[in-house]
């Protein structure tokens, strides 16, 4: 069996419009290169035609490409978790499937690669997204980074290099919920991003929502620090010796004014805000304990239905 040095790794959910595009340039981009490789396209439950694409494309090209079907949708991260176990190459780029990161900058990555670091991330030159989901991605950026120390510059860019230890280090967590690119910085020794460019989608629409994007970032600060539960205990002790403060007041003024009953709506608006305060650090508790309780259960991260290669 040849181990090839770059496996690129790609999950498709629902791309049948895209997928054309994408190999007619990602071949052509990976056959420049100049060295062995291997695509590992990963079918998570798409709904669409994708599945049938990809079966035709690995027909035509069965020496460098390989197909795994998931029987169900896990998830983009899960999806490339599954490539990830099946990766043969020293060096695995991850890369959608819109063609929003051109195939043709995966050199730029592989030259950092051949410089010595074991894992390289990417920032897009000009990103072609709304200003709302720009701002929207810069403020949990420094919100992640101040919460976990991971500096990502841009953690929604997908192209990035990994090298084969991180991917196997990545392999032993078997983690249920996970954010990849911020679990390989923990492991990397030396990690290090270049700046690539940035297309706008080929075909279809983007596949994260805002509350994929919130939820994406929940992930993020539940899985990598404690710090949001430090932050709220912090909160509490605050708004308890506030509390508190507040309530040697309205006894003092009880005593020396005597009863008011303007200041009702007052002490309303007050336990309005303590009783919301309070249902937000249970919802805070219970985003570590249902994370602990998804791990413990040990299902299976994905199901696999097939696998398209060629035999050795």
């Amino acid at each position: 069996m040849i181990i090839p040095e770059i496996s690129v790794v790609i999950p498709v959910y629902n791309e049948e419009d895209g997928l054309p595009p994408l190999f007619a340039r990602l071949y052509p981009a990976l056959d420049a290169l100049g060295t062995s490789y291997e695509v590992i396209f990963i079918n998570d439950g798409s709904s669409d035609r994708s599945a049938a694409l990809l079966r035709e494309q690995f027909e035509q090209r069965p020496e460098v490409t390989r197909v795994i079907l998931l029987a169900a949708n896990a998830g983009q991260h899960m999806a490339i978790l599954a490539g990830f176990e099946y990766a043969r190459g020293q060096i695995i780029v991850t890369l959608d499937a819109d063609l929003q990161n051109p195939p043709e900058e995966i050199r730029k990555v592989i030259a950092k690669m051949h410089e010595g670091h074991d894992y390289v991330g990417s920032i897009r030159r000009q990103r072609q997204d709304n200003a709302f989901r720009s701002a929207a991605s810069r403020l949990m950026n420094h919100l992640r980074e101040k919460t976990t120390r991971i500096r990502i510059t841009d953690q929604g860019n997908m192209l990035r290099a990994y090298s084969r230890r991180v991917v196997e280090t990545i392999n032993s967590c078997k983690e249920v919920s996970t954010f990849i690119p911020a679990l390989a910085y923990t492991f990397a020794a030396r990690p290090t991003e270049v700046i690539v460019e940035h297309e706008e989608r080929a075909a279809g629409e983007s596949k994260y929502s805002i509350y994929s994007l919130i939820r994406l970032n929940f992930d993020l600060m539940t899985g990598f620090s404690l710090v949001p539960l430090q932050w709220f205990s912090m909160l509490g002790i605050l708004v308890s010796l506030g509390s508190a403060a507040l309530f040697v007041l309205l006894i003092v003024r009880r005593l020396i004014v005597g009863p008011e009953a303007e200041g009702l709506f007052t002490l309303f608006a007050l336990m309005f805000f303590l009783i919301g305060l309070a249902l937000f650090g249970i919802g805070l508790l219970g985003e570590y304990v249902g994370r602990v309780y998804l791990q413990v259960r040990h299902r299976p991260r994905y199901l696999i239905d097939a696998v398209l290669e060629r035999q050795p």
